[in-house]
């Protein structure tokens, strides 16, 4: 379908990041099934000033962190022999404190011609993840996951169906993209070696319900190497069903980040039943934290709706989201769904989707239909892990 004349194209990917129980926002109990561990400490759960005490505790020189920082946020070294600054009897103690390993992956498997490539990762207690890169002529996206499952309960997405498992740590979160981008730069996606681009928050789980290790990993991701990984904010989008006292409170971090809202529904009687977090703040509420995190971030509020057949897709929606959104800084991202083995949700008909569109267009508001990727490797949020299990 043919963007809506005026509209930006964004970032396309082909994970949903939905899903009714959560843990309150910006919690800081860590969530895991049956009492399990949590994720062993690692280099990228720490700040900088942290980093030096914890390398200082066993019995090293605290110069010593900024040279393990060197090696893991700028040259994707996981591998002790690869530390040829630092001493021989010092690596495997430094490795084993503060680089222990986080995950593992369980497979890779790739479409259009290798350049997207989804990732099963098998965390250390046995917890699966996902996580996506796609490249682009123009830019290399990447899309993470913050949690393993997802307890927003979304009826229409296979990670909100299964349930939440447990948070990610800071460094679970970040290790996708550290690995992402040495794949880039080792060649093992077509094209040349590349940096990353774009990080998008739209993978497994709800990242404002997992708060302070999201924002910590956006932290990580865009202090100045070696530090960080230096990426820029601006390239960084995270999304939300719509968790409102999160929502002020990402408002107040000075992140500048883009924020996508999952709204699925322009109508409170409907996204009750879509998005079941709804019955706790409704739209006007969701929307108006969105337009406050705008105003405080200067960023283009981003509105992502997933199309359904005969549930949401329906002209008059498209008329009253277009009502809504009128005059804001705004752009709606249209998803045609990627629907999951068995589910009885699926994808608009091509003259519904475009009804929807020339319905919202009229009002002013920018809006493309999302370029999907993945249907042919289970790139639908949570169905990769799904299988596995």
């Amino acid at each position: 379908m043919t963007p809506a004349a005026g509209a930006r194209p964004r970032p396309p990917h082909p994970i949903c990041d939905t899903g009714t129980t959560m843990p309150k926002p910006g919690e800081l109990t860590f969530v895991a099934p049956g009492g399990a561990k949590k994720p062993p400490r690692h280099l990228a759960d720490l700040t900088p000033a942290e980093r030096k005490d914890a390398v200082a505790a066993i019995g090293e020189k605290p110069f010593r962190a900024k040279q393990l920082s060197q090696h893991y946020f700028a040259r994707y070294a996981l591998d002790p022999e690869q530390w040829t600054d630092i001493p021989a009897a010092a690596r495997e103690r430094l490795a084993s404190e503060l680089l222990p390993e986080l995950m593992s992956v369980v497979r890779h498997v790739s479409c259009d011609d290798d350049t997207t490539r989804k990732t099963l990762w098998r965390l250390h207690d046995g917890t699966l993840v996902e996580s996506v890169l796609m490249r682009y002529p123009d830019r290399v996206t990447m899309c993470i996951s913050s949690q393993a499952g997802c307890g927003m309960n979304c009826p229409f997405c296979a990670t909100g169906q299964a349930g939440l498992d447990r948070n990610l740590s800071t460094a679970e979160i970040v290790h996708q993209i550290v690995d992402g981008m040495r794949a880039l730069r080792d060649g093992e996606v077509p094209g040349g070696p590349a940096r990353l681009s774009n990080i998008v928050f739209m993978g497994m789980g709800e990242p404002l319900a997992n708060y302070n290790r999201v924002a910590g990993a956006i932290r990580r991701l865009t202090d100045p190497e070696p530090d960080g990984l230096g990426l820029s904010q601006r390239g960084i989008t995270v999304s939300t069903v719509g968790l409102v006292p999160a929502m002020l409170r990402f408002a107040g971090e000075g992140f500048t980040c883009r924020l996508a809202v999952s709204l699925h529904a322009p109508d409170d009687e409907l996204r009750d039943t879509l998005v079941p977090v709804n019955t706790r703040w409704k739209v006007r509420e969701v929307l108006d934290a969105a337009w406050e995190y705008g105003e405080r971030s200067g960023r283009r509020i981003s509105v992502e709706y997933a199309l359904i057949r005969d549930i949401n897709d329906q002209a008059w929606r498209g008329d009253l989201l277009g009502r809504l959104l009128k005059g804001k800084r705004v752009h709606v991202n249209l998803i045609p769904l990627n629907p999951t083995p068995g589910s009885k949700w699926t994808a608009s008909r091509p003259e519904d989707e475009k009804a929807f569109i020339e319905a919202v267009a009229a009002h002013g508001v920018p809006v493309t239909v999302r370029d999907t990727r993945g249907q042919e490797i289970d790139g639908a949020c949570g169905q990769l892990a799904a299988a596995e299990r």
